[in-house]
């Protein structure tokens, strides 16, 4: 095990919670094992690993992360995630490749939110034409959560969200029964009604959403009684 990632693992073994374990691996549907510590305890615990001296350094990172995501209890892809995204402004182009691996292996909605919103964010903001190719391939995946990430990634752009394309996401996705693509789809449009209430308003009816994705993406709009 890298040093890092054993630094890391020393930290947090002493703060396991069996009781705690029990609870977060039901909430996840038994798909992982856990230490049962909650995110501010593991983050106190980590903060002097997260420091600039102690970080791992870029050329060790997808290797650190990789490391991180084989590792059977959920907190470390927890950790691996807050550390992409304490770099995410300086992660290199070439880690997008990773970032595909990380939101297709032991996915779920914790680590796929956290990568779509922030990390595939980033690079579309930094890298936009070589991140839109790959977005391009994405949106038409099998992988839900891929396609999932394609929906989120523009989650907090307000006003720079390329509204065109979230909305052709949100028609290719739309017959797609699976929850987690119906509530993506709820979630961004309620997030966007923030920006833009009346095309979100518009596009609901014009384009008949229903269900999930329709109650979610007027939420927002209907508790400030707009709709």
């Amino acid at each position: 095990m890298h040093s890092w990632n054993q630094s890391v693992k020393l930290a947090l073994v002493p703060l396991a919670n069996v009781e705690n374990a029990c609870f977060m691996k039901a909430y996840m549907r038994d798909q992982y094992q856990f230490f049962g510590i909650q995110s501010m305890p593991r983050r106190t615990a980590l903060k002097p690993l997260f420091a600039k001296s102690q970080r791992p350094s870029f050329d060790e990172l997808p290797d650190v992360i990789d490391e991180l995501w084989a590792q059977p209890e959920r907190e470390f892809q927890m950790v691996a995630v807050d550390l992409l995204i304490k770099l995410k402004n300086q992660l290199p182009l070439a880690m997008l490749e990773g970032l595909e691996r990380w939101i297709t292996t032991k996915s779920w909605w914790d680590t796929v939110d956290m990568l779509a919103t922030h990390i595939v964010a980033s690079f579309f903001v930094r890298f936009p034409e070589k991140t839109a190719e790959v977005i391009e391939r994405w949106r038409l995946s099998d992988n839900i959560w891929l396609r999932r990430a394609t929906l989120l990634y523009q989650l907090k752009f307000k006003q720079d969200t390329d509204k065109d394309l979230l909305f052709e996401l949100i028609r290719e996705n739309r017959s797609d029964k699976e929850f987690f693509i119906q509530k993506a789809i709820g979630w961004v449009l309620r997030e966007y009604s923030k920006t833009d209430a009346e095309s979100v308003v518009r596009f609901i009816e014009t384009e008949k959403i229903e269900g999930l994705a329709k109650r979610e993406g007027l939420k927002w709009l209907k508790s400030k009684k707009l709709v």
